[in-house]
């Protein structure tokens, strides 16, 4: 019953609001992606200029397949921009492109959330992965030892997602401020790579919600046991 009650008001909205995230992102990318911004600059352009602007000469740009797999790879500087972004010369393929370069200048200017972050992702790993379950299976079992410890590990891991927030608004702010001051686009344009930027980050803030609504519920059945 507690299982069915706390992931009822608890995870399952959380759950909802990261699909409606997804659909958001999918749905405003798709909307401009076939627009073609005004100075005709494609996404491997943008991020190119953007990267020479701050001296990050060595980082280089892929193309990789699929569609929204655009990341920054700090080990081996480079970036990688998916079929969509990487060759054409849409408003979203601009926007999503300085976003990743904004990245790459974080790494260069020692961002202090992303360095935590990059510390914190081995154990956030093993914490996602693991900890939930051997929270659960300490309930089953009756093992306080093993619940306290993989609510312990499961904590690394929201505070990963947590910090992440930070990291992708500071990315689209910096990606933001370099498109309008560099003049890549069309300040008119702005507005909409905005929309873009804003929804993909919404889905970090779902992730991060859906996180902390399994962790929260994993405290408070750790609460009842011991009540």
């Amino acid at each position: 019953m507690y299982f069915d009650i706390y992931y009822l008001y608890l995870v399952l909205p959380a759950f909802l609001f990261s699909l409606y995230a997804q659909f958001k992102v999918r749905n405003t990318f798709n909307k401009y992606k076939n627009i073609s911004n005004f100075r005709g600059v494609t996404g491997a352009e943008a991020a190119r200029r953007i990267l020479d602007m701050n001296g990050l000469y060595d980082v280089s740009i892929e193309a990789t397949r699929g569609e929204l797999t655009d990341h920054y790879a700090p080990q081996k500087r480079v970036i990688r921009l998916s079929e969509p972004v990487y060759s054409r010369a849409s408003i979203s393929a601009v926007g999503i492109a300085a976003h990743e370069a904004g990245h790459a200048i974080q790494h260069k200017v020692g961002y202090t959330p992303i360095a935590i972050r990059s510390k914190l992702l081995p154990v956030a790993n093993i914490g996602s992965s693991i900890g939930p379950y051997m929270a659960i299976l300490g309930l089953v079992l009756g093992y306080t030892a093993l619940i306290n410890f993989g609510i312990l590990l499961f904590t690394a891991a929201v505070a990963f997602y947590i910090l992440t927030l930070p990291v992708e608004f500071n990315a689209s702010s910096r990606a933001v401020a370099l498109l309008e001051s560099s003049g890549i686009i069309d300040k008119n344009e702005i507005s909409i790579i905005r929309k873009v930027l804003n929804a993909a980050a919404m889905t970090y803030v779902a992730s991060a919600a859906v996180a902390m609504a399994n962790l929260l519920r994993l405290i408070l059945l750790s609460n009842n046991r011991r009540k």
